[in-house]
């Protein structure tokens, strides 16, 4: 929000400089992101009257002039700007005036004496580029400093505004705020209803009353489209960055920015029946003012007559209804639009308006038909013409509900004590209505502060009113001691540390994804979809983590990082009928070389083992692994991971059409897994330490290829025998010797009694017992 401190102070004027009110302002939660002046510094130019310019005798291009600056006799100046004529008024420096950048001096040109010197508006600072000298008004005193006739001592302030604080997009907002903090008068402008003229009225329908619970209007007849702006009012508005267009459109935009009411004037002739608030019919077309062609869509608000839409509500104006020289009649409209009506519509179309800006942050509902009334008054002022009465209609407001704040509340965060009198004065300095109750006071938030909703909202308000440098900075005194830590529960950033000793970088990435990537990519059909997504291809929200995982590989193979690690923690959102549900989860993904580049290695590239190692660490061994189908994944090296016989996630390599899809020269392995089961650890027990030497049996049986080995494994710790220690895998065979279909597996089977050496006999017995298991529940022979 960018303004003139000049205009500023014609509301309120503190006893403050430049300085000290900016100050003021940011360490009132008002940033003051830059404060510069509207022109450079320059001395003694005042408003001069060319009396004659004659031919200079030794120059084709210049100019000898008679100059009137206000003094007894003219000056004698030469200037060679083309557009110096007699009659003309225009900007003097005299001699002795500092410019930007250089001092006039008495001197020769070309052998004639030239006292000062015409200024153009480059000369003076106030414009990058001119073409001659600055014309001046004809009305303008002769002899009056240039700086006192266009203003320019004022200085422009820039305000960094947070999104809550709306009721600061406007100088009315502002001069509140600073009222409040420096205790100033308060000099708001006096709005009175304009005197009607005639009875005529445009019918307004308001179809969708909770999208506009408040539109006003009134028709103005026989006004001059063509009248001039005045100086004051075409200065204020570019100063605040905001360029003249015409009389009315500075008008609306004018009270924009004095009320934060955004308004919008529509040539009445132009119109085909009275005024429709809708909802746009499925494509339904409008021309903007911008000249975008927009084919609409249904959820977007429109003003509309008779013959279709006129204007994108709280947005932007349509050209065919645009207000122009012509211009005899206008519909003056002002109105109150819900913000979640209009919030991200702009952005959807790639442009945002002042309108917009405001609208989608919400606007004083109470200021409605006082804004239309300025702006009333201005159109006549300036354009003239008849005013007829103001046409509204009124649905249901948002409502203001009390706001109860504690004094006990207050204190225990601000760290300070504030009384209940103290309290109430600086409510009063705000402005709000308020009722004290036994433990503090309940408040009623006045409708242009749309963000003060809870206590906390109020507890910000005292503190920034009675200073922040009025709050000591003192040190927090608590009682330090440790949290209970149950072994049987883990960290997150014991994951993090697993993965980052492998060498995983971890990313963060947005939980917001493409629908098609839901779809296609995850199998989702039916994704949350965002009402405000930030980006068209952010539209969803993420059911799993691979995306970010995918995107950060690419970017780093596009700069020629060859071998990538990656890991993220992050919630994954599924849809419930209750709402949604959040899920914790982590997600790598292994890329390239399965070790850095070395002499000591062969080069090969990782592969699914060795990610499946990974996931082992972060299950402590507890995970299985059963062959699946997963759309993401290669239909022959996808498995689902169990922990305790429940599904937490998947492992496998990229399918090959998505390793098409994103052009990558070789394919990654991806897993996916649910933290909780992971943070669910057994604590340690105390095992007796054995004595006597262990025995090893190997034990090679044949089974069909299709049986896994890890179900076999299973099996065989079902017998829970408790001399077994441990049960591995050591030789997988298939070839001469093994009937086609079969394969054969080698298991050692590790045996240690703790209290006394084991016998031939009991080791038999135990392999026995195993490998009778294995043949009634898979059919399993031993190896000949």
């Amino acid at each position: 929000m960018q303004f003139s401190e000049h205009w500023l102070r014609q509301f309120v004027n503190p006893s403050l400089d430049s300085q000290g009110l900016s100050h003021a302002l940011t360490m009132a939660g008002l940033e003051v992101e830059e404060l510069e002046p509207v022109a450079p510094d320059f001395t003694k130019v005042v408003v001069a009257e060319i009396i004659s310019a004659e031919k200079h005798p030794d120059a084709d291009r210049l100019q000898i002039c008679k100059v009137n600056v206000g003094a007894a006799e003219p000056l004698q100046i030469v200037c060679g700007a083309s557009n110096a004529r007699a009659g003309l008024k225009a900007p003097c420096a005299l001699v002795g005036a500092e410019l930007p950048g250089f001092k006039i001096k008495q001197a020769k040109v070309r052998g004639v004496e030239s006292f000062g010197m015409m200024c153009s508006a480059k000369e003076l600072g106030m414009a990058e580029e001119s073409d001659g000298i600055l014309e001046l008004a004809a009305d303008a005193p002769v002899g009056q400093d240039i700086r006192e006739l266009f203003d320019l001592n004022d200085k422009l302030l820039t305000l960094k505004l947070t999104p809550n604080r709306t009721d600061c997009l406007s100088i009315v907002g502002i001069a509140r705020d600073v009222s409040a903090l420096t205790g100033a008068s308060l000099q708001l402008p006096v709005i009175q209803q304009v005197p009607v003229s005639h009875t005529h009225q445009l019918a307004v329908k308001v179809h969708e009353p909770s999208a506009s619970p408040r539109y006003a209007g009134r028709l103005i007849q026989g006004v001059d489209a063509n009248a001039a702006t005045p100086d004051w009012m075409m200065r204020r508005l570019e100063r605040s960055g905001i360029r003249s267009i015409s009389a009315i459109v500075d008008i609306t935009n004018y009270v924009l920015l004095e009320q934060g009411q955004p308004l919008h004037a529509f040539d009445a002739d132009k119109l085909q029946g009275g005024i429709q608030v809708r909802y746009a019919r499925q494509g339904e077309e409008l021309l903007l003012l911008n000249d975008q062609q927009l084919t609409l869509s249904d959820d977007f608000l429109v003003i509309a007559d008779d013959q279709g839409p006129l204007a994108l509500a709280g947005i932007m104006g349509g050209e065919a209804s645009a207000v122009g020289d012509t211009t005899r009649n206008i519909f003056l409209e002002s109105a109150f639009f819900d913000p979640a009506v209009i919030v991200g519509k702009a952005r959807r179309l790639n442009f945002s308006t002042d309108s917009s800006y405001r609208f989608e942050r919400g606007v004083d509902f109470g200021n409605t038909v006082q804004a239309l009334e300025r702006a009333s008054q201005l159109v006549l002022e300036i354009c003239g013409g008849q005013a007829g009465t103001v046409t509204e209609v009124l649905h249901q407001l948002p409502q203001r509900p009390a706001v109860h704040l504690r004094l006990g509340r207050l204190n225990s965060v601000l760290g300070i004590t504030l009384d209940a009198t103290l309290v109430a004065a600086l409510l009063k300095r705000l402005d709000f209505q308020f009722t004290q109750v036994a433990d503090g006071v309940e408040v009623t938030p006045p409708s242009y502060r749309f963000d003060i909703k809870i206590e906390e909202d109020l507890i910000e308000e005292a503190a920034r009113l009675h200073g922040y440098d009025n709050i000591p900075a003192l040190a927090p005194q608590d009682e330090q001691r440790m949290l209970p830590s149950p072994e049987s529960r883990l960290n997150r950033n014991s994951l993090r540390d697993s993965l980052a000793a492998s060498g995983y970088q971890e990313i963060v990435s947005y939980s917001f994804v493409d629908e098609s990537w839901e779809r296609d990519f995850l199998g989702n059909a039916n994704a949350i979809a965002l009402k405000n997504p930030i980006a068209s291809n952010l539209g969803v929200m993420r059911t799993g983590l691979w995306a970010g995982l995918m995107e950060t590989l690419i970017y780093n193979l596009n700069r020629k990082q060859e071998r990538v690690r990656l890991f993220e923690i992050g919630s994954a959102y599924f849809a419930e009928d209750a709402g949604y549900r959040e899920v914790g989860r982590i997600s790598g993904l292994a890329y390239g070389g399965a070790e850095p580049e070395q002499w000591a290695v062969a080069a090969r590239e990782v592969d699914f083992f060795d990610v499946k190692t990974e996931v082992d660490r972060l299950t402590h061994g507890r995970a299985q692994y059963v062959a699946g189908q997963h759309p993401a994944l290669h239909p022959g090296q996808t498995a689902q991971i169990l922990v305790n016989g429940q599904a937490i996630g998947w492992i496998g390599k990229l399918h090959p059409k998505w390793q098409q899809h994103y052009q990558l020269p070789r394919s990654a392995i991806l897993f996916e897994l649910d933290i909780e089961p992971l943070l669910q650890s057994q604590v340690a027990s105390y095992v007796q330490v054995g004595k006597f030497p262990p025995v090893r049996r190997d034990m090679a049986v044949v089974v069909d290829e299709s049986t896994s080995i890890q179900a076999l494994i299973d099996t065989m710790r079902t017998s829970k025998n408790t001399l077994i220690s441990d049960i591995a895998l050591f030789d997988v065979y298939q070839g001469k010797g093994i009937a086609e279909g079969k394969k054969s597996l080698a298991f050692l089977v590790l045996m240690q009694d703790t209290q006394k050496t084991l016998t031939d006999a009991e080791a038999d017995a135990v392999m026995a017992e195993l490998l009778d298991l294995l043949a009634q529940q898979h059919g399993a022979a031993l190896r000949n």
